[in-house]
């Protein structure tokens, strides 16, 4: 019968045979493969020895990845369930983009430290200089415009800003400009502070060209928060399932993939409609990137392989989320169909902000957010 501790004792002893296995296989072709400076599968030989290489380190550190965020929770079981030797750390699920790159500052050089982060690309633009380059093995299957073209950062899987609400507690909005009615007092909320936040920068995105503005320049949509703010319709208060179940964020600006996800959560519990509105749609995408300092190099870069994997990209879908790669796995046959057919209508006109566009809305937002909802 095995004890916790001779299970231990012999996860111990397999990780160290792993190690000295991968040491040998490298001492004999005579170039020892350093993870941390691997870009791309290719470093390792193939897929087989970055799983040595990552099962001999035996941990991945992940950071602000909510399990009930585009089925973040399935992505992490289905990595665990297929790699048991590595144990993931899920740190502070709840965390901003912003908080990743803080977190990786103030642990540099600890076990503990994120090996990946998961990123909005203002934040991930403004922090190129913590990002190791790498590139999957499925990387020519990326878009251009969703990926640094060295690797440092690449989208993985996006969707459309939308508006939740819940009917019971306001009329259904039809277009951006009712939700500054005498109905929506101290009602409405946005997904965290748009100069930190991926999922609030696109909010703000929204608004903007909902009020006739371009990506290039976000001023439209701040104008739009400060009325907002103004008219007391904008509450200061991170929206989740708890707090919509509760009524204080009975309207809330988020990524349609997760307003989708809170009418599931809260199924029999309350009522939660989902709306994109018409006109032009703001699109965008998360950015995954390996940190330079990793305390698990080839855990991080194993971690990359299985997102932009076939396994990996259908299981964003079926989250409801836009995986990278879909119109790639839909010629080849390799996407879920049915998921991928059951995606809401994409609007007439879509805009997704190039890198110098997002850099401009962040540096705008930087200087005029707080005052203008202040």
């Amino acid at each position: 019968m095995f004890t916790t501790r001779s299970l231990a004792a012999l996860a111990a002893a397999t990780a160290l045979a792993l190690s000295l296995a991968a040491c040998s296989s490298a001492a004999d072709a005579g170039t020892p493969v350093d993870a941390a400076t691997a870009t791309s599968l290719s470093a390792f030989g193939d897929l087989a020895a970055l799983e040595d290489a990552a099962r001999a380190e035996g941990a991945l550190n992940v950071i602000a990845l909510p399990r009930d965020w585009a089925n973040y929770g399935a992505v992490l079981d289905a990595f665990a369930e297929k790699y048991p030797e590595i144990t993931i750390t899920e740190a502070s699920p709840d965390a901003s983009s912003a908080e990743e790159i803080l977190a990786a500052d103030n642990l540099a050089g600890q076990d503990t430290a994120p090996d990946v982060f998961d990123l909005g690309l203002a934040v991930a633009l403004s922090s190129t200089d913590r990002f190791a380059p790498y590139q999957v093995a499925t990387w020519a299957e990326i878009p251009d415009a969703l990926k640094e073209a060295s690797g440092l950062y690449t989208g993985d899987y996006g969707g459309y800003m939308a508006v939740g609400y819940d009917p019971d507690a306001v009329p259904a909005p039809k277009q951006l400009s009712d939700l500054l009615g005498a109905e929506y007092k101290g009602k409405v909320a946005i997904n965290g502070d748009p100069t930190q936040a991926g999922a609030a920068f696109a909010a703000v995105g929204l608004a903007t060209v909902q009020s006739e503005g371009t990506v290039g320049d976000f001023q439209a949509g701040i104008d739009f928060f400060g009325e907002l703010s103004k008219a007391g319709n904008f509450v200061k208060i991170d929206p989740t399932a708890a707090t919509i179940a509760s009524g204080e964020t009975p309207v809330v600006f988020d990524w349609d993939y997760l307003n989708v996800g809170y009418g599931t959560s809260l199924a029999g519990e309350r009522n939660w409609e989902v709306v994109v509105f018409p006109g032009t749609g703001y699109a965008g995408y998360y950015n995954q990137a390996v940190n330079k300092d990793a305390p698990n190099p080839a855990a991080a870069r194993l971690w990359q392989e299985f997102l932009y994997s076939d396994e990996g990209q259908n299981l964003w879908l079926a989250g409801g989320a836009r995986p990278v790669r879909a119109d790639a796995m839909a010629t080849a046959g390799t996407i879920d169909a049915d998921l991928f057919a059951a995606l809401p209508e994409t609007p007439a006109e879509t805009v997704v902000p190039t890198e110098a566009e997002s850099a401009a809305g962040a540096a705008l937002l930087g200087e005029k957010w707080a005052s203008a909802v202040q």
